[in-house]
């Protein structure tokens, strides 16, 4: 495991109980580079969507256990945040809560001369992600391709 996948991990561990105490999930914790700043993220949800209330809670619960814990050795910015209406969908619990839903897929190398692409998620396997586009055509993903998943939001 990397570095980042242990923080990660550890992390999400960490967060859990505050989680369960608010009523909340986890629903993805990153920890990435932005610019010189390394950023520890954790995106939270619940049913009816979450408020800058829920993340300031969880953030100060959050800040003082990483505090105590102290397994991030170099400085770091913490920041709680809701994943958004337009999430995106990493893990296939993701893929599984949003089947039947319409998303946005972007690919890594062209398909059918696209790297864009929405539709209705109908199926996906450890291999492969399928939609519907709206004119009917199925069209399948290697997932190795697949660069990013979000929910589709028409603005």
């Amino acid at each position: 495991m990397s570095r980042k996948e242990t923080y990660e991990a550890k992390a999400s561990e960490l967060i859990a109980p505050v989680l369960e105490e608010n009523g909340l999930e986890l629903w993805d914790m990153e920890y990435v580079r932005e610019g010189s700043d390394m950023i520890l993220r954790a995106y939270i949800d619940k049913p009816e969507g979450v408020g800058i209330n829920d993340c300031e809670t969880v953030s100060r619960a959050f800040s003082d256990l990483l505090d105590k814990e102290d397994f991030i050795p170099d400085a770091y910015i913490l920041e709680v945040s809701s994943p958004g209406i337009d999430r995106i969908l990493k893990k296939d619990w993701h893929l599984a809560r949003y089947t039947g839903e319409d998303v946005d897929v972007h690919t890594f190398k062209p398909v059918n001369g696209e790297r864009s692409f929405v539709g209705t998620l109908t199926a996906f396997d450890e291999n492969t992600l399928k939609i519907t586009a709206d004119d009917g055509d199925e069209i399948e993903f290697d997932r190795k391709n697949i660069a990013r998943i979000r929910l589709y939001v028409a603005w």
